[in-house]
């Protein structure tokens, strides 16, 4: 079993910036990929980034140039810098990891981005 707890949530302003930080536990070896989903109410869940041990990155077109994910392999950890932020960004956004061939969800954050 993999553990992902989500933080760094909020509400913002349009425009503004925020970070989320998701910290992986339990068994952790064999996590190759690590990002982030979002779903807004009545929505489907929607790849935002992904992130490689190697390091390549995927972004979702809707914030690419204003989102940057990056990990910590050490640490156990990945992020989620989010800047510009649109009032379009506002959802529940949800840390994944791959184990080997099963995925893994957090339990989400919520990210508000009032107009």
């Amino acid at each position: 079993q993999v553990q992902l707890v989500e933080s760094g949530g909020g509400l913002v302003q349009a425009g503004g910036s925020l970070r989320l930080s998701c910290a992986a536990s339990g068994s952790i070896f064999g996590i190759n990929i690590m990002g982030w989903y979002r779903q807004a109410p009545g929505k489907q869940r929607e790849l935002v980034a992904t992130i490689i041990s190697g390091g390549t990155t995927n972004y979702a077109d809707s914030v690419k140039g204003r989102f940057t994910i990056s990990r910590d392999n050490a640490k156990n950890m990945v992020y989620l810098q989010m800047n510009s932020l649109k009032s379009e960004d506002t959802a529940v956004y949800y840390c994944y990891a791959r184990r080997w061939y099963s995925d893994c969800w957090g339990q989400g954050t919520q990210v508000t981005v009032s107009s």
